[in-house]
C-alpha cells in the first residue's frame, strides 16, 4: 500500500466533506434543537448521530451509485429533494419553531424518542445533508479499478469518514460548553445566523440539482461583435 497516496486519500476525502458537514457549524443549532435534554441524553444523542453519519456516509461511499442507480435516480434529484428538506428544518428553525416537537425533558430522555430524533433531523439532513451525501457518492464513484488501488482507497475514505465522524461528536459533544462561552444572547445570535446559512445551503442544494436538470446557468453568453 502506498504510504504517500494512502495519506493524501484521507485528507482528500475528510476535506472535502468537512466544509459541507460542517459540524462546528451545526453545533449550536445542535444544541437548540436538544435544548430541553439534560447533558447525559445529549451525550447519548451526540454518540447516535455520529454512528448514524458514519454509516450515512460510508453507504454513501460504497454503495450510494448502486442504489442510485437501482432505483434510477441521479445525484441531481437527490440534491434537489434533499435541499426542499433542508430549507424545510431551518425555516421552521428561522421562524423559532421547536424542531424536536418536544415540550418536556421527560418526553426526550425516552430511549424510542432518543433513536428517532437522532436520525432525523439530528443526523439527516443537519449533520449528513444531501450535499454530504453527493460528495461522499461522487468519491466512491472514482475509485480505481486495480485491487491495490482499490484497497488504498478504500481504506483512506474509512479512515477519511472516521475522522469526520471524530469531529462531529466532538463539536455536538462540547456544544454547551460553547454555549456558555457565547451566553445566550450570543447563542440565539449564532443558532439563528447557523438557521439562516442552512436555508442559503439548502436553497443551493436546490438550486445545483436543478441547474444539472435543466441547465439554468448554461454556457456564458458572449456578444458578437
Amino acid at each position: 500500500m502506498d504510504a504517500r497516496h494512502f495519506v493524501e486519500g484521507v485528507f482528500l476525502v475528510y476535506a472535502a466533506l468537512l466544509p459541507i458537514v460542517n459540524p462546528l457549524g451545526a453545533a449550536p443549532v445542535f444544541l437548540a434543537m436538544t435544548r430541553y435534554a439534560d447533558d447525559p441524553t445529549r451525550a447519548v444523542l451526540a454518540r447516535k448521530v455520529t454512528f448514524n453519519s458514519f454509516v450515512l456516509l460510508m453507504a454513501s461511499v460504497f454503495i450510494g451509485t448502486y442504489v442510485l442507480e437501482f432505483f434510477g435516480l441521479s445525484i441531481p434529484i437527490v440534491q434537489l429533494g434533499g435541499g426542499l428538506v433542508v430549507c424545510s428544518v431551518a425555516w421552521d428553525m428561522l421562524r423559532g419553531a421547536d424542531v424536536s416537537k418536544k415540550s418536556t425533558t421527560e418526553g426526550v430522555q425516552d430511549p424510542q424518542v432518543v433513536a428517532t430524533e437522532a436520525f432525523y433531523p439530528l443526523t439527516l439532513p443537519l449533520t449528513v445533508g444531501p450535499g454530504s451525501i453527493s460528495v461522499a457518492i461522487t468519491i466512491g464513484a472514482n475509485h480505481p479499478q486495480t485491487v491495490r488501488s482499490f484497497l488504498t482507497a478504500s481504506v483512506s475514505s474509512l479512515l477519511g469518514v472516521a475522522l469526520i465522524c471524530l469531529t462531529i461528536y466532538l463539536c455536538y459533544r462540547y456544544a454547551e460548553r460553547l454555549a456558555r462561552f457565547l451566553g445566550s444572547a450570543g447563542t440565539a445570535v449564532v443558532v439563528r445566523l447557523s438557521a439562516f446559512i442552512l436555508l442559503c445551503i439548502g436553497v443551493q442544494i436546490m438550486w445545483n440539482g436543478l441547474d444539472a436538470l435543466v441547465g439554468i446557468t448554461g454556457p456564458p453568453h458572449v456578444p458578437r461583435p
